[in-house]
């Protein structure tokens, strides 16, 4: 008998373990959002998002997330990251959420969801500056010319969808751009912010650049985030949608000397997305 006096004790000690247990397996509340987050962003792309002088992460882009941090009561930690791996690097985890000029797509809806969108951008056509006859996709065709486009980006994928036009892929928009300078290439189809990089950080180059036709795209920028965290997705559009209204995103825009390559959305003109 007195070796099972303490019997009710251990039975009860081993309740409350095991109720400690189920309770630690429940994890955070999935409705929460963890204070500090990690933003990834391919910093290649002045004034949009670049390395500065201090060899740190600077631009539109930045200030963006910072304006959107404070007002969300976020803490935000940036990371540089090559574009080939960011999106992956997104959907596997590594990251909370991505912003580099990234276009909303519906393939891409298919493994992240996207914030609200918070400028509107498109696909425009660089050619050298002494270039004359070239102003549309069917110009280059006619003339059998070469163009050149990032890898992993809408304009790629938009010259496979034409797949008449001779082309050829790089790892980055600089380096078509040296190519069309070096007679490589006779076009390089990218963003429209693209060449801001020049204007504003390489003179020499801007000056033997142009751009030519209309913008061929409406493409709309959205803040990638995980599908698993939709409560940080719902924390990031409601601080959006007080800096859009309340004239922060308008404010950078006119700092970051943005002009029409790349506007702010008019309201309600894209539904939020998710």
């Amino acid at each position: 008998m007195h070796r099972n006096q303490h019997l009710p004790i251990v039975s009860f000690l081993l309740f409350l373990i095991l109720l400690a247990g189920l309770f630690s397996a429940c994890g955070p509340d999935s409705g929460s959002v963890s204070k500090k987050i990690k933003i990834a962003t391919d910093a290649t792309l002045v004034p949009m998002s670049f390395v500065n002088d201090q060899n740190q992460i600077d631009g539109f882009d930045r200030a963006l997330m910072e304006a959107i941090a404070k007002e969300a009561g976020l803490e935000i930690e940036m990371v540089n990251v090559e574009w080939a791996g960011l999106l992956g690097g997104l959907t596997t985890g590594k990251y909370d959420a991505a912003i580099s000029s990234i276009t909303i797509l519906e393939e891409r809806k298919q493994k992240m969801a996207f914030s609200a969108p918070y400028l509107k951008s498109g696909l425009a056509i660089v050619v050298r500056k002494e270039t004359n006859g070239v102003a549309t996709m069917d110009d280059l065709l006619k003339k059998n010319m070469m163009m050149g486009a990032q890898r992993g980006t809408t304009a790629y994928f938009y010259l496979k969808d034409h797949p008449a036009i001779r082309n050829m892929g790089y790892e980055s928009y600089g380096h078509a751009v040296q190519d069309l300078i070096k007679g490589e290439l006779d076009a390089v189809l990218g963003e429209s912010t693209g060449t801001l990089y020049y204007k504003n950080k390489d003179k020499p180059v801007f000056d033997k650049i142009k751009m030519v036709g209309e913008i061929l795209t409406n493409e709309y920028y959205g803040i990638a985030v995980r599908k698993d965290n939709p409560a940080l997705l719902q924390a990031i559009n409601k601080a959006l949608k007080t800096l859009l209204a309340n004239g922060t995103v308008k404010q950078l825009h006119e700092q970051w000397d943005l002009g029409q390559a790349a506007v702010i959305p008019a309201p309600g003109e894209v539904p939020v997305t998710g």
